[in-house]
């Protein structure tokens, strides 16, 4: 498929990830289905688009689009909840559901059965190996890494990776495709947790140990790590965000693969997850908080 043959993006998963994507393609001028099961995350979803942190009506604020266009973006988002509705003319799926390889195979199992043959499907996984979740399709050459970043309709680079059977094709449509909706795509082999996932999970890792050893506690390592680094975030702010339970599941799915240390996942991150700790509950409505609430440790 070429790059001006794609006209309709499906989004699988309205959660923080899926409705930045589908909020970021439209922005693009492409039409988009964001399919979800609960018809309340998708109420939600749209609007998050419209008005939440790094929604439209914020450009409209900053002068970047006015009410009139924020309208026609909403309105090239259409959303749904049923597979066939979605799969019917669709051009690319980006999958954003939850860390989970079964469920992702699961779902692209059924797209498999049920998008046109000409449909390329991409999953915003941001570690589990592309070649492995490619086994539950028969596209296999139709099939690739497309790694977002949050949040997505600000972050610029978008990971793309090939699977052992990617196609060139495959691989530079979603090339062009990133760079259509302004973002800075950059390949990364496949493996698991690629570049990124890698660096940052045994950056957040250690910062855990750091804080078990009793060198600094949760407040002192978040800000020097802002004002050392100028990172806009402390990595227990970042952990809280990202949400520590898809902090467990990254940790292990690399650490099972490889056995390299730094990948393991420290001891009291699992306690806080098995508590029900998950993350901020700013980002994880319904939570019982993450590190800065279970410490008790003021943010700065």
């Amino acid at each position: 498929m070429k790059i001006e043959n794609v006209q309709l993006i499906g989004v699988v998963g309205a959660g923080t990830m899926g409705h930045g994507i589908a909020q970021s393609c439209s922005q693009a001028g492409y039409m988009v289905y964001l399919m979800d099961v609960d018809i309340n995350i998708l109420e939600k979803a749209l609007k998050s688009i419209r008005e939440g942190p790094f929604g439209l009506m914020k450009l409209v604020e900053k002068g970047k689009l006015n009410p009139d266009q924020v309208n026609e973006i909403i309105g090239r988002i259409k959303t749904t909840t049923d597979y066939d509705e979605l799969c019917k003319n669709v051009d690319v799926v980006i999958e954003a559901v939850p860390e989970d390889s079964e469920l992702k195979k699961k779902i692209f199992r059924l797209l498999d059965e049920k998008c046109p043959e000409k449909t390329v499907f991409a999953s915003n996984t941001s570690g589990i190996m592309i070649t492995e979740l490619a086994t539950g399709v028969k596209r296999k050459d139709r099939f690739v890494g497309m790694h977002w970043f949050n949040p997505a309709p600000v972050m610029p680079l978008i990971e793309v990776v090939r699977g052992t059977l990617t196609s060139d094709e495959t691989f530079n449509l979603i090339i062009e495709l990133s760079k259509k909706m302004g973002k800075i795509p950059i390949e990364a082999k496949d493996g698991p947790g690629f570049y990124t996932t890698r660096f940052i999970t045994a950056y957040l890792f250690e910062a855990i140990r750091i804080f078990e050893a009793g060198l600094a506690d949760i407040k002192s390592i978040d800000e020097m790590t802002k004002f050392a680094f100028r990172h806009p975030m402390g990595p227990f702010e970042l952990m809280d965000l990202i949400g520590l339970d898809t902090m467990l599941h990254v940790g292990e799915y690399i650490y099972n693969l490889t056995r390299e240390p730094q990948y393991k996942p420290p001891l009291i991150l699992r306690k806080l997850v098995m508590s029900g700790y998950l993350g901020d509950a700013r980002f994880k409505p319904g939570s019982r908080g993450g590190w800065i609430d279970h410490f008790k440790v003021a943010k700065p």
